[in-house]
């Protein structure tokens, strides 16, 4: 099975999250109400020193994600 790179998700038990699923590596979910990220990969030290200098950026292509998939529900 072919996934897309971004997924959106939501939960009645979190009425005012919008969470965006990260498929590929390193896959995480994000929560757009807070920006709380949870990783699915195990990162050593050194990984984590480069996974904070990019969580900046998978924020943002996570949000632009979720503007893109709203604005073609608006259309």
């Amino acid at each position: 099975m072919t996934l897309p790179k971004f997924i959106l998700g939501d939960n009645t038990n979190f009425p005012n999250a919008i969470f965006v699923i990260h498929t590929e590596f390193p896959r995480f979910i994000i929560n757009l109400e807070d920006d709380e990220i949870e990783w699915f990969e195990e990162f050593s030290k050194e990984d984590e020193k480069e996974l904070v200098a990019e969580t900046e950026t998978m924020i943002k292509l996570a949000t632009d994600f979720y503007d893109s998939e709203i604005a073609k529900y608006e259309e």
